[in-house]
C-alpha cells in the first residue's frame, strides 16, 4: 500500500516552532553547562542527596499506584456514564491541573491536619497524617491524579464501547468486560497516564512542602532538597537538578517504547 504523503505545513509555522523548541531546550542546556563535573559524583551521592532521591522514588511509585487505583474508575465514570452534571464532575476532578500546588497543599492540610476537617477525628484515634511520609504520597497523588484521568478518559472515548456492548450481549459480566475487553483496549492510554502521573509526582514541590513539610529522611523529597541546596550549595542543587532531569527523560522514553510495543 502506497504511503500517503503528509500535508505540507505553512512556512511561517516553522519559525515559532523553532523558537518554542529553543525556549524549552536552552534552559536544559544551561543546567548541563553549569554542572561541576569534577565533583558531580560526590555531590549527588552525599547522604542527604541519596536520602532525598530514594524517598522521592518510593513516594512517587506509591502515589502512581494510588492514581491507578483511584483514577481508572474515575476515568471510566467520566467516559461511560452520562448524566446531567457530568461536566461539573469532570471540572472538579481536573481542578488540581489548574490549582496552584500550594493551594492544594493548604486544602490537604485543612482536611487532614491535626485541626483539619477530618484530622481532628484521626488525631483522636492516634493517626497523624500531616508532616509524615504518607502526607508526601497524598500530596503527590492529589496533583498527579488528573493526568492519569485525562489520558485514560481520552483512550476510553477513542476506543468506543462497541466491543464492550457486544461482550455484554453475549452474557459477560461487567467485571469480565472490564478485565477482558476494556482494559486491553486502553492499556496504552493507561501506561501513558501512569507515566505522566509518576513524572508529575516526582517533581512535586508546592503541595508537598505545604502539607508534609521538609523533614530529612521523612518528607524531604528531591525537589525540596534541590530548593534547600540552592541557598547553601548551588553546585549540589544543579547536580541534583540534572539527576532529576535525566531520570524524567529516561522514564518518558521508556514509556514511549512500552506504548509502541503495546
Amino acid at each position: 500500500m502506497k504511503q500517503q504523503r503528509p500535508v505540507d505545513l505553512p512556512r511561517w509555522v516553522y519559525l515559532p516552532a523553532l523558537v518554542g523548541a529553543a525556549f524549552v531546550l536552552l534552559p536544559l542546556v544551561a543546567v548541563v553547562a553549569k554542572v561541576d563535573w569534577p565533583s558531580f559524583l560526590d555531590l549527588v551521592t552525599s547522604e542527604d542527596s541519596r536520602a532525598a532521591f530514594w524517598l522521592s522514588l518510593r513516594t512517587s511509585l506509591a502515589s502512581t499506584a494510588a492514581c491507578i487505583v483511584l483514577g481508572v474508575p474515575m476515568a471510566m465514570v467520566l467516559a461511560r456514564w452520562d448524566f446531567r452534571y457530568l461536566g461539573v464532575l469532570r471540572s472538579l476532578v481536573l481542578l488540581p491541573l489548574v490549582l496552584p500546588p500550594v493551594v492544594g497543599g493548604l486544602a490537604l492540610l485543612y482536611t487532614f491536619g491535626r485541626r483539619g476537617l477530618l484530622g481532628q477525628s484521626l488525631d483522636a484515634m492516634g493517626i497523624q497524617i500531616a508532616f509524615s511520609t504518607i502526607a508526601v504520597v497524598m500530596a503527590q497523588t492529589f496533583v498527579a491524579l488528573p493526568f492519569l484521568v485525562v489520558s485514560l478518559e481520552g483512550s476510553l472515548r477513542t476506543a468506543g464501547d462497541r466491543y464492550e456492548v457486544a461482550a455484554a450481549s453475549l452474557g459477560a459480566s461487567p467485571t469480565t468486560v472490564f478485565r477482558r475487553i476494556t482494559l486491553p483496549l486502553v492499556l496504552p492510554g493507561l501506561v501513558s497516564g501512569a507515566v505522566l502521573a509518576f513524572a508529575r509526582a516526582l517533581g512535586e514541590f508546592g503541595a508537598t512542602i505545604t502539607f508534609a513539610g521538609s523533614l530529612q529522611g521523612r518528607t524531604r523529597t528531591l525537589p525540596l532538597e534541590i530548593y534547600l541546596q540552592r541557598e547553601t550549595d548551588p553546585d549540589a542543587a544543579v547536580a541534583l537538578a540534572l539527576v532529576l532531569l535525566v531520570f524524567a527523560v529516561l522514564v518518558i522514553g521508556f514509556a514511549r517504547q512500552g506504548r509502541g510495543a503495546v
